[in-house]
C-alpha cells in the first residue's frame, strides 16, 4: 500500500514496539503445573473469555478460571499471572531511535488489544519505551478492540484528525486490514524495516 501524507502514527505494542513470546507463558504454565507443554500450548485459544478479558468485561480472576478448565491444568491464580507476563521479553531493538526520530515529525499513539494485568506490567516496565506517546488506547479501558471497526473509529475520533491521515502499525494483518478499512493507513509489520521504510516513505 502506497503511504500518503500523515497528521498521526498509531502504533501496536507487542512485536511492534515490544517484543513478546506467548511459548514463554506455555512454558511457565506447564512447569507449574507439571504436565506438557504441548498440551498447553494446543489447548490454548483466543476464545470467548479471552476476548472478553481484553475489553475489561471479565476479570483476570475470571479469565483464570476459565483456563483451569480449557487448558485442563490447577494453578493458582499467582502463577497464571506470572506465565501470563513472562511472554513481554524487551523493547525491540532499535525502535527507541525510530520512536525519537518519528516524535520529531509527528505526533505518536499506541493502541494494543491488551487486558489490565497486562498493562499494570508493560506501563511500568517498558515505561522508557512508551514515553514517546502523546496517548495509550488500551482495548480493555476503552471497551473495544481491534479489528473491530467500532474500536478504530473511536481512536481516530479521539486522536483528532481524519482517518485517512493516520498511519497505523501492526503485525497482525487482520488489525492492519480492519484499519484500513476504516480509512487509516495500515502497515503490516514483520520486521523493524518494515517501520523505518514506511516512514521514510511518508509525508509529513
Amino acid at each position: 500500500m502506497k503511504l500518503e501524507a500523515a497528521d498521526a502514527l498509531l502504533f501496536d505494542l507487542g512485536n511492534v514496539v515490544i517484543d513478546i513470546d506467548f511459548e514463554r507463558t506455555f512454558v511457565r504454565w506447564a512447569q507449574y503445573a507439571r504436565c506438557d507443554v504441548s498440551s498447553v500450548r494446543a489447548r490454548f485459544t483466543q476464545d470467548a473469555p479471552y476476548k472478553l478479558h481484553e475489553i475489561g468485561a471479565i476479570s483476570a480472576e475470571e479469565y483464570f478460571a476459565s483456563l483451569r478448565g480449557s487448558l485442563g491444568i490447577d494453578i493458582s491464580n499467582a502463577q497464571f499471572l506470572e506465565g501470563w507476563n513472562a511472554m513481554f521479553i524487551a523493547e525491540k531493538p532499535g525502535m527507541s531511535t525510530v520512536l525519537t526520530a518519528a516524535n520529531e515529525r509527528v505526533p505518536l499513539y499506541v493502541f494494543s488489544n491488551s487486558n489490565k494485568a497486562h498493562e499494570l506490567h508493560w506501563s511500568k516496565r517498558f515505561a522508557a519505551s512508551l514515553q514517546y506517546f502523546q496517548k495509550i488506547f488500551v482495548s480493555s479501558t476503552i471497551g473495544l478492540r481491534k479489528p473491530e471497526p467500532e474500536a478504530f473509529q473511536f481512536v481516530s475520533k479521539e486522536i483528532g484528525v481524519p482517518a485517512r491521515r493516520i498511519v497505523f502499525f501492526d503485525d497482525v494483518i487482520e488489525n492492519v486490514e480492519g484499519a484500513r478499512a476504516c480509512g487509516l493507513q495500515g502497515v503490516h509489520v514483520t520486521s523493524l524495516s518494515d517501520v523505518t521504510n514506511a516512514l521514510a516513505a511518508l509525508r509529513v
